[in-house]
């Protein structure tokens, strides 16, 4: 009994000690962390990530069959962007999605009604984490720690109506450092959502015409390959290389989802350590509800 007491300390101080060092990190708060991992851990064999640009749930909610699609059994964890909610309307939105017991929302409160994610889960983080810190509190970044990677569901700020050096010179380099960080502690990063930039010519139905557009600028194009270009992979295209399917059709143009002419700007990427545990990524592009489509990736559970 004596030599079982003393090796307490020894298992349980260095986990401590590694969390000390990655709150210092991201500024986690003390009050998330968990000490214990085997209850936040994922018990199938396989691991389902849905990420959707809601364009606003009060009104998604509404639409014929997007309840159903969510609450496939085989999905763990729904990634919502763009849910345009206030905070005051996350306590009536938790109940519509009870099979997620585990839900962290993040809502604008610089300007109500307007951008937002958020993390429903089946199995519990080990700590979650809202917003990217010394920006706006526009709601459009929430974290989730699992014991072996990193969620990371993001609403990228669009380069319309000026916003335009905010997101190359401020939001870009933050949230690469932020990811980078995340890496330090020894677990991969998934990152997914809305990233309002394509990132192969062919994520545009035609890149032509189309260079001056929102997202598809050589400039937002640049600084998107400037944050992924050495630790980071883009699943869909690293599976399906010469694949043209896209996630959003403008909706001003009737004849754009008939022709196929959309953009691909909802992704998932994970970290090169990761890799290896993808086994798909998917577009869902015949599941409506929104002017984006949902997307799902797929890892083994492995990690």
């Amino acid at each position: 009994m004596k030599n079982t007491l003393k090796r307490k300390p020894q298992i349980t101080s260095k986990p401590e000690k590694k969390q000390k060092t990655l709150q210092s990190l991201i500024n986690l708060p003390p009050k998330v962390l968990s000490k214990t991992s085997g209850l936040h851990e994922f018990s199938q064999p396989e691991i389902h990530i849905i990420s959707w640009n809601v364009n606003g749930l009060r009104a998604w909610i509404k639409k014929p069959g997007v309840l159903d699609f969510v609450n496939r059994a085989e999905f763990d964890i729904i990634c919502f962007n763009e849910t345009k909610l206030q905070e005051k309307h996350v306590i009536d939105f938790k109940t519509k999605f009870p099979q997620y017991p585990y839900q962290y929302w993040s809502c604008s409160t610089e300007r109500l009604g307007y951008s937002g994610t958020a993390i429903l889960s089946k199995v519990q983080p080990l700590s979650w984490k809202s917003g990217l810190p010394s920006h706006p509190n526009e709601g459009r970044l929430t974290l989730a720690e699992f014991p072996n990677f990193y969620l990371l569901s993001t609403y990228v700020p669009n380069t319309i109506s000026g916003r335009s050096k905010y997101r190359l010179e401020k939001w870009d380099q933050d949230l690469s450092q932020y990811i980078k960080n995340l890496e330090i502690s020894g677990k991969g990063v998934i990152w997914i959502g809305d990233l309002n930039v394509i990132n192969t010519d062919i994520d545009v139905y035609q890149l032509e015409g189309n260079e001056n557009c929102c997202g598809g600028t050589p400039e937002e194009r640049k600084s998107f390959h400037n944050i992924i270009q050495d630790n980071l992979i883009d699943t869909f295209r690293y599976l399906h290389p010469n694949t043209r399917q896209y996630t959003w059709f403008n909706t001003m143009r009737k004849v754009a989802k008939s022709r196929n002419e959309g953009w691909r700007f909802d992704m998932s990427l994970v970290s090169k350590s990761l890799i290896s545990q993808v086994k798909d990524s998917k577009i869902y592009d015949q599941i409506y509800g929104s002017d984006h489509y949902p997307i799902e990736l797929i890892m083994t559970n492995g990690i």
